[in-house]
């Protein structure tokens, strides 16, 4: 056993005793340091947004939706209880908004092994009440191939419903349920007109079968193109990191105010769950076309009278075209305006056989409409989005070696995509 002098005892613990209040003040630093943080001033938040009024002419077509639109949401200036503050305001527009929020399911045809048609379940998503009679707004893609339509309120309460109107291009679609006197809340309309990168947001959907849950996160950038499933591209999305999963598809997002400002529709994700990355298609879009969808069940857009085909890299190349992308007038009906304004179609005494039809080289090839670069049908059906029948527009053409340019007078739309 060792032994220890009196001295070098005193000497150990007057050390121990050094190193104890080294590290108390180390620790009370770090303390002081993390308090002073906390202290700083926080900036405040935009409480200006624009509310958008909806048209006078909505008042008919949308009833109850002028009434929503009235309602205000206090937003709260950020103070030091500004967390709390943030959660009263979350809950309040949760608790005013959730019951317009519907469980869409359906049902679609198929064969079973006799082939002979069964019904079967089909996909499921959600929807907004858009107005006191029953209109919802939803995804063309949750009810996609649909033969009946099933719509779940939040008193569970289960109705079948109509498709009045589909619009493929922007993956949009209008229901409509007899609500037989029940008093519906509607969500009120607002803008997505100045919406900014940070703006709060909250979604309310059904994913994977959880009714009404509620999401909140931050717009993460604004009028992103983003391709849909027809291989579309729908313009000026919003891209926002508030969670969404398979079945928040036709959900509301909405701002601090408890307005509709984007329908959520596509999600980017690796894994098939939320990674943060979700993509709504803007309310002014939704805004421009439930009119027509309501009263025509689709979008009158104009068209190009002609019988287009995609130029790729070995059409090209067969053909021996001096482009390499662009739009091949194939055909033009007769006593067409694209005809009558000087478009023209191919040689009918060539056709080239392609997939199940036929191809006429010779025509002209589209590359711009307007100020739109035209090289694939997503360019010319985006560059034509937003176009009527009987407007006109600027078509360049490519004709041999030369570049062209022609008024077209534009027809009604001969086809939907499905």
């Amino acid at each position: 056993m060792k032994f220890y002098t009196q001295k070098q005892f005193l000497t150990a613990v007057f050390l121990c005793f050094l190193a104890g209040i080294s590290v108390a003040s180390v620790t009370a630093g770090f303390v002081a340091a993390g308090n002073g943080k906390n202290n700083q001033p926080v900036a405040a938040i935009r409480t200006d947004f624009p509310v958008a009024q909806p048209d006078p002419d909505w008042n008919e077509l949308l009833p109850g939706q002028a009434e929503a639109s009235a309602v205000e949401i206090a937003v709260p200036a950020l103070t030091e209880d500004a967390v709390l503050e943030d959660e009263k305001n979350s809950m309040a527009i949760y608790e005013k908004y959730n019951a317009a929020v519907v469980n869409i399911s359906t049902e679609v045809i198929g064969y079973n092994w006799l082939f002979e048609p069964v019904p079967q379940e089909g996909s499921s998503g959600s929807g907004a009440v858009i107005s006191e009679d029953g209109y919802i707004l939803t995804n063309t893609h949750v009810v996609a191939k649909a033969y009946k339509v099933y719509v779940t309120l939040s008193d569970g309460d289960s109705y079948e419903g109509t498709i009045t109107g589909r619009d493929p291009e922007n993956d949009l679609a209008v229901l409509k349920i007899d609500p037989k006197g029940k008093k519906l809340t509607v969500i009120p309309f607002g803008s997505s007109d100045s919406l900014a990168v940070g703006q709060k947001v909250l979604a309310i959907g059904n994913p994977f079968g959880y009714d009404r849950t509620l999401t909140q996160g931050i717009i993460s950038g604004v009028s992103r193109p983003v391709r849909n499933g027809n291989n579309l591209i729908i313009k000026n999305m919003i891209q926002t990191d508030a969670s969404i999963n398979p079945g928040n598809s036709g959900g509301p997002l909405l701002n601090s105010a408890g307005q509709l400002i984007g329908i959520n529709t596509i999600i980017y994700s690796p894994s098939g769950g939320s990674v943060g990355i979700g993509f709504a298609v803007p309310v002014d879009t939704a805004r421009r076309v439930i009119p027509d969808l309501i009263r025509y069940g689709k979008v009158n857009r104009g068209w190009i009278d002609i019988l287009p085909v995609q130029i790729d890299s070995r059409i090209a190349r067969y053909a021996n075209l001096p482009v390499s992308s662009g739009i091949l007038i194939s055909e033009i009906p007769a006593n067409s305006p694209a005809g009558k304004s000087g478009l023209r179609g191919g040689d009918k005494n060539r056709p080239v056989r392609y997939g199940n039809g036929y191809i006429y080289f010779g025509g002209d090839i589209i590359t711009a409409v307007g100020e739109t670069d035209v090289r694939t049908f997503s360019d010319l059906f985006g560059a034509l989005e937003n176009t009527r029948p009987g407007e006109t527009v600027s078509v360049t053409v490519v004709r041999g070696k030369e570049e062209k340019k022609f008024d077209v007078l534009l027809s009604d739309r001969t086809f939907t995509l499905q």
